[in-house]
């Protein structure tokens, strides 16, 4: 496989390395999905209990089905004698409660992409006071949260602040995507040109960030790195894509994609997983091309598990932790009404 990826032109080459970079891209579209969809929220306790409990039931359950799939390998790791019964314990803990994104790499890649939801869970916790900040922000504070979310990594790193403390430098991805969704809310409201001709911002945003990935060097001798300079381009990139035009807003009408998007969670959580399985099992299919057959092979698998996910534990447990939580908020209120005095009527 790796010689069949050298043997690509080298701008496929640079975008294939680069892909690593799309993450950023998430957070920034979690922190506009966010904002849009809590934009008419009224933040006191009852509603602080919703976000949390839904966001939990976004991510936990299918993370939890993707630690049963890696359990064998677990229990593998642990027959070693190669770590001590603390270390073994720790290792553990960082998988069941999500801390791989702030203590970094202990050599087991059971499943590499959860660190990005250590950081999403911290985003989580950080959302309604940022979103309070900008809500319905005036340009200037969107501006100056956009100049923060720049700014903020670079003197991160130049601070020494650990590059493992993933979330705290990743935290400005997720405000760009904030102040992202209330720029895009400004603009809807005041250059209504914009609607249906999106274009005008994402093909722009889109071919310089093409062209950064596979041209890197230009940032040589700058205070700038790749995940800074790319920063902007994703938000122009996402407010483009949210005005959409008439052939994005068909293309992505189309009911299969649509619902694929619905499953790319599960399909992004579960992959490294279903590879361990894969690898271990399905890397010697016969044929001239194995290479090419191994990975088609797996990208089947891949995406009809995550689809069964999707529909057997994904939605199920997400309806079930959304209508218990919403249950259990009601009961004290009704409990309150059950024991308050009837109101006194006039006698006639």
């Amino acid at each position: 496989m790796e010689a069949w990826s050298q043997s690509l032109p080298p701008m496929v080459q640079s975008l294939l390395r680069g892909g690593y970079l799309a993450v950023q891209t998430f957070f920034i579209l979690s922190g506009f999905v966010l904002a849009r969809s809590y934009a008419e929220t009224r933040w006191n306790r009852n509603s602080l209990i919703r976000f949390g409990m839904a966001r939990f039931a976004r991510v936990y359950p299918v993370y939890a089905l993707s630690l049963v799939v890696i359990s064998r390998f677990v229990l593998e790791t642990f027959a070693k004698p190669d770590r001590t019964i603390p270390q073994k314990i720790a290792l553990l803990g960082d998988y069941v409660f999500v801390l791989l994104g702030w203590m970094g790499s202990r050599s087991v890649g059971w499943n590499t992409p959860a660190w990005s939801l250590t950081c999403e869970i911290f985003f989580y916790l950080c959302f309604p006071l940022l979103f309070l900040w900008l809500r319905k922000g005036s340009l200037p504070r969107i501006l100056t949260a956009l100049s923060i979310a720049l700014v903020t990594p670079v003197l991160l790193a130049h601070a020494g602040v650990p590059a493992v403390w993933k979330p705290i430098h990743h935290l400005s991805d997720f405000l760009a995507g904030i102040a992202a969704a209330a720029l895009y809310e400004m603009l809807s409201r005041n250059v209504p040109a914009l609607v249906r001709r999106g274009y005008v911002l994402y093909v722009p945003a889109l071919a310089a960030f093409l062209a950064l990935i596979t041209h890197p060097r230009v940032l040589n001798g700058t205070y700038a790195d790749l995940n800074t300079a790319l920063r902007p381009l994703n938000v122009a990139l996402l407010i483009g894509l949210a005005f959409g035009d008439k052939l994005l807003a068909r293309l992505l009408s189309v009911k299969s994609i649509e619902y694929l998007g619905k499953a790319s969670y599960s399909m992004y959580i579960l992959h490294v997983p279903i590879l361990w399985w894969f690898s271990r099992f399905g890397l010697h299919m016969p044929g001239p091309e194995p290479h090419l057959l191994n990975g088609i092979a797996y990208l089947c698998f891949v995406i009809g598990l995550s689809i069964l996910a999707f529909e057997k534990v994904e939605t199920p447990a997400n309806d079930w932790l959304r209508n218990w939580t919403a249950e259990r908020l009601r009961q004290p209120a009704e409990s309150r009404a059950a024991f308050m005095p009837e109101p006194l009527t006039a006698q006639a």
